[in-house]
């Protein structure tokens, strides 16, 4: 089986819209929460998100090219640019048809449909649909959108997984790179469900917080009085390789896929399992494939979405698997800066940990103020402040509404 190499990275997130401006989001413990400025939120029971900040989409494409597919497959496309050029990747000397594009979204072009839906209601007695609403709409146009703009002809398609979604579509790269069947696979998530839809939806789930008088704080996972969780938006891209093609070409190696894990709860389509059953079994089923043991673990980056129930089954799970090893491993959840990116948050987590073996800190979990009874205070959440560290080897989780549970486990290349 071939060895799986990450080479590049792109994010567009709150924090930043490169991958330097998120990971200094990260080391400083920014929270990327703040008033709702894409649609008049004033009737919503929730008021905020995670917004990208200085964005304008007329900064990357034309006007014409905006219509066509949705904010989402925008921001995928920006994520990959960046990623690919960060790998150093020479398109016009590899393969394409050993290139491969495996990447997902967790809802896909909800913006898209709500805005069609307001046109049709309006339009009198003549229905009229945009052209462009069923590309626009449907959750694999990123992965097609992609392999279409660098020409890369190899495998291609979405995942959808809920909230697990990009997890799922690295796990899933990183296996057909193992089996062969890929050179190299861009991979990662892209999520724009900050609209009235999306909140309303929530809303309606009381998954989202609604602190709307202290939203920058409002993200706050295993803090006693969290409520819920913050939405946010943006993309992230990883480009991964064969591990041997990525050394003959001379390429920077982030860090090698070493081991997945994925289950399903087969419990509720909105709750965790209470005991973490499902979560559990995926982080057993990544630590066994990459042959390691629970010491061998520095940092676990939490699915952690500041949720009461969600958290609590998580904490249960990790201190399952690892034992007494737990006390010596850094736990953070990055969701208390970036908020829920729902299916893009695997990708940008996952880059988190990237970060943190490049760069030598573990990303805070911001937003703490009253410990919670229920969690064990000897746990390093990694609380307020980032704190440094020689991350060799870390473990990623992103579990998913429908059950879906996800693990992936990252180490660094000496």
């Amino acid at each position: 089986m071939n060895r799986v190499a990450i080479t590049g990275l792109g994010a567009l997130t709150p924090l930043g819209n490169t991958l330097e401006t998120y990971a200094e989001g990260l080391r400083q413990g920014v929270s990327g929460a703040v008033p709702i400025t894409h649609f008049d939120a004033s009737k919503f029971k929730t008021r905020f998100a995670c917004e990208l900040k200085d964005f304008n989409l007329s900064d990357h494409v034309d006007r014409k090219a905006a219509r066509r597919v949705d904010l989402y497959c925008h921001y995928a496309l920006i994520s990959v640019r960046e990623a690919l050029e960060d790998s150093g990747l020479d398109l016009d000397k590899v393969d394409k048809s050993r290139v491969g594009v495996i990447y997902g979204s967790g809802i896909g072009g909800l913006g898209s449909m709500e805005k069609q839906i307001e046109e049709y209601l309006e339009g009198g007695k003549v229905p009229r649909h945009s052209p462009f609403l069923i590309t626009r709409m449907i959750t694999d146009m990123a992965a097609g959108m992609i392999s279409i703009e660098f020409g890369f002809t190899g495998i291609n398609y979405a995942v959808v997984s809920a909230c697990a979604t990009s997890n799922h579509a690295l796990i899933n790269a990183a296996d057909y790179i193992r089996m062969g069947k890929a050179d190299v696979i861009v991979s990662g998530g892209a999520e724009a469900a900050i609209n009235e839809t999306g909140i309303g939806g929530f809303n309606a789930l009381k998954a989202l917080s609604t602190s709307n008088e202290a939203y920058e704080t409002a993200s706050r996972p295993f803090d006693k009085d969290r409520n819920g969780f913050v939405l946010g938006e943006g993309a992230g891209a990883i480009i991964l390789e064969n591990y041997a093609y990525a050394k003959a070409r001379g390429a920077k190696i982030y860090g090698e896929v070493l081991g997945s894990g994925m289950t399903a709860d087969a419990y509720h389509i909105t709750a965790p399992h209470p005991e973490g059953v499902g979560a559990s079994a995926a982080m057993r089923l990544a630590l066994q494939e990459a042959g390691l043991a629970p010491k061998d673990i520095d940092y676990i980056n939490v699915h952690g979405t500041s949720t009461p129930l969600g958290d609590i089954a998580e904490i249960k799970a990790i201190q399952n698997v690892f034992g007494e090893a737990v006390y010596d491993i850094n736990i953070s959840s990055t969701k208390s800066m970036t908020g829920h990116l729902l299916g893009a948050a695997g990708a940008i987590e996952t880059i988190a940990g990237l970060i943190a073996i490049r760069d030598g800190f573990l990303p805070p979990t911001i937003n703490h103020f009253t410990p919670d009874p229920a969690i064990d205070p000897k746990l390093n959440l990694t609380l307020n402040t980032a704190q440094e560290r020689d991350v060799k080897i870390f473990l990623s989780n992103t579990f998913g509404f429908g059950g879906h549970n996800t693990s992936i486990v990252i180490g660094k290349v000496s």
